[in-house]
């Protein structure tokens, strides 16, 4: 077996161990993804990319959670336009990998976490861990979920989980399609390995080429919806009141006061 060599980033570390890369987010205690945490991997997916005879990309995060989401305090009005510019830039490169992406999740998976992991072409999760895309409970929605979710798992399923903000356990976002499969705790490493193993046995251009035509339909529509979920992100929900008050209220740790309609 080849000796894995590692990039150290500040937030970030990527290690290369033959033909498999892996992103591991370390920014302790949550991961949650800051605006330099966001530059961090797109300089790390640009890095990846280039390596050679690399086949599959794995994500993950270090400690006791996949991610906690974007930094709430990065949406606030004078920096949520860099914050959806910086973060969009993230999914795009992740899309855009010619490696098979595969997002190994335990913990929280939130918000723009759980946005990650349903970007990537594979995921797998524990039983124990908690998906959420709770934008809805501070006045916000999340512009790529808007976008990808329901070619992901269906409209009904995308518009549940959005409109709603609910958690749910691994064993309901495997069940829901978010994952391609749910195992324990323990067996998450050895399942991850496993498939690993599996595409590092194919080749690295036929699954490039394979990945290109997979997503050839949804790529067109994704560009497109992306672009227009921004769109009334910034020019529609950014100028409401509840928006404001939905992060000020987080920030403050207290009830959000609604407007009423």
């Amino acid at each position: 077996m080849a000796t894995p060599t590692t990039s150290r980033f500040a937030t970030l570390a990527l290690e290369y161990d033959g033909p498999v890369a892996r992103l591991s987010l370390q920014h302790p205690p949550l991961n949650v993804i800051t605006t330099g945490m966001m530059a961090e991997l797109v300089a790390a997916l640009e890095e990846a990319a280039h390596h050679p005879g690399i086949s599959t990309l794995v994500l993950r995060g270090s400690g006791g959670g996949f991610s906690a989401g974007v930094d709430v305090a990065a949406h606030t009005p004078e920096k949520v336009r860099d914050m959806l510019v910086g973060f969009h830039s993230v999914i795009r490169s992740l899309i855009a990998c010619k490696q098979v992406t595969i997002a190994a999740v335990h913990g929280n998976c939130l918000g723009g976490g759980a946005e990650l992991a349903a970007v990537c072409d594979l995921a797998f999760t524990t039983a124990s861990a908690k998906w959420c895309f709770p934008e809805i409970s501070l006045g916000c929605f999340p512009p790529v979920a808007a976008a990808v979710l329901s070619a992901v798992i269906g409209q009904k399923k995308a518009a549940d989980l959005i409109l709603t903000g609910r958690t749910i356990s691994g064993a309901e976002a495997a069940a829901m399609g978010l994952a391609n499969e749910c195992v324990p705790d323990s067996q998450l490493e050895g399942r991850v390995h496993e498939t690993c193993e599996r595409l590092s046995g194919l080749s690295p251009t036929s699954l490039a080429l394979t990945k290109k035509a997979l997503y050839a339909w949804d790529s067109i529509h994704m560009d497109k919806g992306l672009a227009r979920a921004e769109k009334i992100y910034l020019e529609e929900l950014m100028q409401t009141q509840d928006a404001h008050e939905g992060i000020r209220a987080f920030l403050e740790k207290r009830k959000p006061q609604w407007k009423k309609t």
